[in-house]
């Protein structure tokens, strides 16, 4: 794609500069002109009433899309262990798989890790394509990238769905640009449409301000990332079985250029409030660092975890690994309390899937009211102290 400045229609009005949302376009004797940070959105060119923008859309030849099918989700494992996501993906995977009426596959890739092929069929895959080398033991970007592209190179399918990991956002993009296809990441919704076979993917834009869909009708396959804990786990059937595919890895040109020498698990704090099942999340309305201990000692009493909004996280009042929310982590706990949260767009989109949310402002049209379960008004320096004396009585 290319956007060009027609000079000659050019008058200089200036009515494209508000209507680009990056900020790329600016007036220079009296012609428009298009900055390094345009991202080529088209925003500018409707706006024009003298048709001095012209974006330009290269394509190539049509793909048969119905050479591609079958959904495919990556089984991101850690040292012989799956990750959450993985398996609540297999959930959202399956009632794709089911509206487009093609199977469910999951991709398996590591070292001696067959024995996690029993856990993906009993959450709904139909096929496992297991690829086991000793250099696959520890993720790296490059070998992984290269299996994983000449898998889907091979087989064709139809959707790719990876985890918003560490390891999926690393991952995904290098494998849609060795295929030439497009990659949504972040994604908080998928939906299929079964007559194109259109996959709708919506995540959060301009800083959570806007949920975007976002399409990819000209290529295959159709790739997405989707955060932890944005789906449920589908129930789990013991007894389901489905075929083991082992894919053969000789002759495969990988990227060796690095390699692992020891692994060492990180020292210090360890926050895993994406497993919590129980979140006791503080806001600024605690009004000071020091009552970050009410929080911590409810959380303390019911098991469960330490969470934060952005704003208590960037005054520094706890570290980062406690953030919850779009730059944060997404949570979907059992229970999710809110202390002094406000509730910005940009949390909610974090924890809003909790089962139970109880918020705790004192201000009544607060944003966390609305996607409360429970809502209590009050000061929270005030509440907080009551729920943990209560709490101790009840332990009693």
């Amino acid at each position: 794609m290319s956007i060009t400045v027609l000079t000659e229609k050019c008058v200089g009005c200036k009515l494209c500069v508000p209507a680009c949302p990056f900020g790329a376009i600016s007036v220079r004797d009296r012609k428009a002109v298009i900055g390094e940070a345009c991202n080529l959105c088209g925003a500018c060119v409707p706006v024009c009433k003298f048709g001095a923008i012209e974006l330009v859309r290269e394509t190539g030849p049509a793909m048969d899309k119905n050479a591609y099918r079958g959904v495919w989700v990556f089984a991101e494992q850690r040292r012989g262990t799956l990750a959450g996501v993985a398996l609540e993906l297999l959930g959202k995977g399956r009632e794709l798989a089911e509206k487009l009426g093609q199977p469910l596959a999951a991709v398996l890739l590591g070292h001696e890790v067959e024995s996690l092929a029993e856990e993906l069929f009993a959450h709904g895959a139909d096929l496992v394509y297991l690829a086991e080398a000793p250099f696959l033991r520890e993720f790296l970007e490059g070998p992984y990238a290269a299996v994983l592209t000449e898998m889907i190179r091979a087989e064709r399918p139809n959707i790719i769905l990876l985890g918003a990991t560490a390891i999926g956002r690393s991952l995904a993009p290098r494998v849609a640009a060795r295929l030439g296809t497009g990659l949504t990441a972040d994604c908080t919704g998928l939906e299929v449409d079964p007559a194109t076979g259109d996959l709708h993917q919506t995540r959060p834009a301009f800083g959570g301000n806007v949920m975007a869909t976002i399409l990819c009708p000209n290529h295959r396959p159709q790739m997405a990332t989707v955060r932890p804990r944005v789906f449920a786990v589908p129930p789990r059937d013991p007894g389901r079985r489905g075929e083991l595919r082992r894919v053969e890895m000789a002759g495969q040109a990988l990227d060796l250029r690095a390699k692992i020498l020891e692994f060492l698990p990180a020292e210090g704090e360890k926050v895993n409030l994406t497993e919590a099942n129980v979140i006791v999340a503080a806001g600024r309305g605690l009004g000071d660092p020091k009552n970050l201990r009410m929080v911590e000692e409810l959380a303390e009493l019911l098991g469960g975890a330490v969470g934060a909004s952005r704003a208590v996280v960037d005054a520094g009042w706890i570290s980062y690994p406690h953030q919850v929310g779009q730059t944060g982590k997404t949570v979907r706990p059992k229970l999710y309390i809110a202390c002094g949260i406000h509730g910005a767009v940009q949390h909610l989109a974090g924890m809003q899937s909790s089962d139970i949310i109880v918020a705790i402002n004192k201000n009544p049209e607060a944003p966390i009211f609305k996607v409360a379960t429970y809502g209590l008004v009050g000061d929270v320096l005030e509440i907080l102290p009551e729920m943990i004396r209560q709490l101790k009585v009840v332990r009693v």
